[in-house]
């Protein structure tokens, strides 16, 4: 069966055998850029049309199911839309940082792309510190968000921008340690070391209660950061209009709308990586023959599999629990996961010292 690994390098031999070792890595590069962006274009026209159908099944009713067959040409219609749209900047506003802020976003989304590996093999960069990596510039949202929120000149708009804040960075410590605990474990932070840690079982499995609360930990800390329901403080509605996006239109509107959909499947891959394996298949101990038929399975759809089943845990939270007020949001984190987090790090680090996990 082809998978990705053997596409890429069919490809990869047909260019250096056409272009050359340098022609090669030059269309290589461009190529890769090109499916960054149509990996990015693609990926929010699937994961909206998903909000909307799981909400849907949540609610018992159809949701999109006018444009196209079944709905799937709605957000089609929609990206249209966005695109037709005049963007306007507000009179009062720093016309240089409010355009920024949106292309920021996005560029930190696509930064964050890089570590992530898609299949076996199958990675755009494969450094040392891979989570380090992620942990670090995932961080850098929060200055687009700062950004857009100030040079808007409107007090929703940073108040929002105040509360996300507040928000990320309070809940990036949660999550770290939440990684850090997998990243002990394995005995590294390279992303392609930890998937290959888990050969002989995922670290859900094997980490035993340390790895269970860092996966229900981390699941909650990065519903925070993505400003995700029930944690989507930064643009409440009711409260703040839109929050720190309240002044933006046509596509500057759309990238930060693309950003949020991005973010929640980096961080849904990061987390299949770290707790699920990555696109390592399932093996069960000493039973050859149904580990052959896992490895029979490509392992980008090992990969991907694992990703949306988390994405969609991810948009169970939103249409199920009721917005937490700022308080009680920041009371969760310091409080409760926090102190939760670091202790069970302690208790990782003591487990993958005396060897006990599987």
């Amino acid at each position: 069966m082809w998978s990705i690994e053997q596409i890429i390098g069919a490809l990869n031999q047909w260019l250096q055998h056409t272009l050359g070792n340098v022609g090669a890595a030059i269309a290589a590069y461009i190529l890769l850029g090109i499916f960054v962006i149509l990996f990015f274009s693609v990926l929010g026209l699937v994961l909206v049309y998903m909000e909307r159908k799981v909400s849907a099944w949540m609610q018992v009713r159809l949701g999109p199911n006018r444009v196209g067959p079944k709905g799937l040409l709605q957000t089609l219609a929609d990206t249209l839309k966005l695109m037709s749209k005049e963007g306007l900047t507000p009179a009062g506003a720093d016309r240089f940082l409010f355009n920024l802020a949106p292309v920021l976003m996005i560029v930190v989304s696509m930064l964050l792309l890089a570590p992530v590996a898609f299949a076996r093999n199958v990675q755009i960069w494969d450094l040392n510190i891979g989570v380090l990596y992620v942990s670090a510039i995932s961080s850098v949202s929060v200055l687009a968000v700062l950004i857009a929120g100030w040079s808007s000149n409107n007090k929703y708009s940073l108040l929002g921008a105040m509360r996300s804040g507040a928000q990320i960075v309070s809940y990036e410590l949660s999550a770290g340690f939440a990684i850090l605990t997998v990243a002990v474990l394995s005995g590294s932070l390279q992303v392609s070391q930890i998937i290959e840690s888990q050969q002989t079982g995922w670290w859900i499995f094997r980490g035993h209660l340390p790895v269970w609360v860092a996966t229900v930990v981390y699941l909650i800390a990065v519903t925070a950061e993505t400003n995700r329901a029930p944690f989507d403080l930064a643009e409440a509605e009711s409260e703040l209009t839109a929050g720190f996006h309240t002044e933006y239109s046509g596509m500057k509107f759309a990238l930060f709308f693309l950003a949020e959909y991005a973010n929640v499947f980096i961080a849904s891959a990061i987390g299949a990586t770290l707790f699920l394996g990555g696109w390592m298949p399932l093996h069960i101990g000493n039973w050859e023959a149904f580990n052959r038929v896992m490895d029979w399975i490509p392992s980008s759809i090992w990969f991907l599999a694992k990703t949306f089943f988390l994405i969609f845990v991810i948009m169970w939270f939103r249409w199920t629990f009721p917005r937490l007020r700022i308080d009680q949001l920041l009371e969760l984190e310091w409080k409760y996961l926090l102190p939760i987090g670091l202790v069970n790090l302690i208790l990782a680090t003591a487990i993958a010292v005396l060897g006990w996990h599987f």
